[in-house]
């Protein structure tokens, strides 16, 4: 199974305006894409799996909780697989790579987020290959904002 791989970026500022970037990402695997929004911060999207198809997930406005976790067995998950959380804001440009293999969801932090993944395969053949669990399937915790 691939890893979960994180490509960073940066943000560059001057009196034009600002450029959001992540250069040392490439498009090469990619297939489709589209955007999310939620009409509320309250809304998770979660749980999505795919054994064949990856994601690469990109937040272009606000910030959210992503997560993912690998998926042992389609019909039945272990409750105890390890979820991994990132943290994606507009502010601090990165690009997270869900390989197959893993359920993935997330969650908006703020107003209008917009979330957009790039997908490695075409809608055809992403509709044989999806798998669905409630958003709590891992515990509620996944979603919670952490006081620190």
């Amino acid at each position: 199974m691939d890893a979960i791989r994180t490509w960073e970026g940066g943000l560059a500022a001057d009196d034009r305006g600002t450029v959001s970037f992540v250069n040392e990402f490439g498009f090469e695997n990619v297939r489709r894409f589209y955007k999310v929004e939620n009409f509320s911060r309250d809304v998770i999207r979660a749980f999505h799996g795919h054994l064949k198809e990856g994601k690469y997930v990109y937040v272009a406005k606000g910030t959210i909780i992503l997560a993912a976790v690998p998926l042992d067995d389609v019909a039945a998950p272990s409750k105890q697989a390890k979820v991994s959380r990132f943290v994606l804001s507009s502010r601090k440009p990165a690009v997270v790579y869900i390989p197959p293999g893993y359920a993935n969801g997330f969650r908006a932090l703020e107003d209008d987020s917009q979330i957009l993944f790039f997908s490695t395969a075409s809608l055809e053949e992403s509709k044989g290959d999806d798998y669905r669990y409630p958003a709590d399937y891992w515990g509620n915790g996944v979603w919670e904002v952490e006081n620190r």
